[in-house]
């Protein structure tokens, strides 16, 4: 099986923040027949974050950042999730049966990995090593979106910032939040959730500053309301990072 490879927009930005964003797609190649799902179920929230990728390009632009997405559905393998963690190829995502994932053998979880994760993943740290290299000490930045009601229950909280070991940007992103948008730390979920693969793996080893974005995904359901969101979160981005780099936090 060929691999299934990262993803690349504005690579030769100069920006100090490495977006990515591992749920940007809802596609299931042909070789996994739909999982199983209805066709409604593969465009539904469990298969991907609706509005991530929009919001994650508007922000590559007004933050002349580089931007690195998935190119498969999270239901085929989550690239947030190590290859040993059960929701790396999930069976159940919340209400939802995945049939696909039901009974998954050792040896297709395997040919996952290889196909979806590792190209990923590889890609990526060439990346931030590239940039390393370059000396634009990349703030990696990752973008995601929940769903507003999750297993019957409304979620009040708008915009979850959220940190692994390093909370240096994402303090410093909780202070700069935008009025009137309803900001939690380590909210809807936390690292003690698993949710924090991604920087674990390519952020912490080099010492770079990180964060996890979670925006509700009914506040940018639409690509203008994507593009307005990220009129709100990029000044907050850019004021974080010059928060950091003068060492206030």
């Amino acid at each position: 099986m060929a691999p299934f490879r990262a993803i690349f927009e504005n690579r030769d930005s100069r920006g100090r923040i490495l977006l990515v964003c591992e749920h940007a797609s809802h596609h299931i190649p042909p070789e996994w027949d739909g999982l199983g799902l209805t066709a409604a179920e593969q465009l539904a929230h469990i298969a991907w974050d609706p509005g991530a990728l929009d919001l994650a390009r508007g922000l590559a632009r007004r933050l002349d950042a580089c931007l690195v997405h998935a190119p498969v559905s999270r239901l085929v393998y989550d690239l947030n999730r190590a290859p040993d963690q059960a929701g790396a190829m999930p069976a159940q995502s919340e209400v939802f049966t995945v049939p696909g994932n039901a009974a998954i053998s050792a040896e297709e979880r395997a040919r996952r990995t290889q196909a979806v994760y590792v190209p990923f993943h590889d890609d990526l740290h060439i990346e931030v090593a590239r940039r390393m290299a370059l000396g634009l000490a990349p703030v990696i930045v990752t973008i995601h979106s929940f769903t507003p009601v999750y297993f019957g229950a409304p979620r009040a909280v708008e915009f979850g910032i959220i940190h692994d070991a390093d909370d240096r940007m994402a303090r410093a992103i909780l202070a700069h939040a935008p009025v009137g948008l309803k900001a939690e730390l380590n909210a809807p979920y936390s690292a003690a959730d698993g949710v924090t693969h991604t920087l674990r793996l390519q952020a912490n080893p080099y010492r770079l500053a990180n964060a996890m974005l979670e925006i509700r995904n009914d506040l940018i359901v639409t690509p203008a309301a994507a593009e307005a969101m990220a009129d709100q979160l990029a000044p907050c981005l850019s004021a974080a990072l010059a928060t950091i780099t003068e060492g206030a936090v």
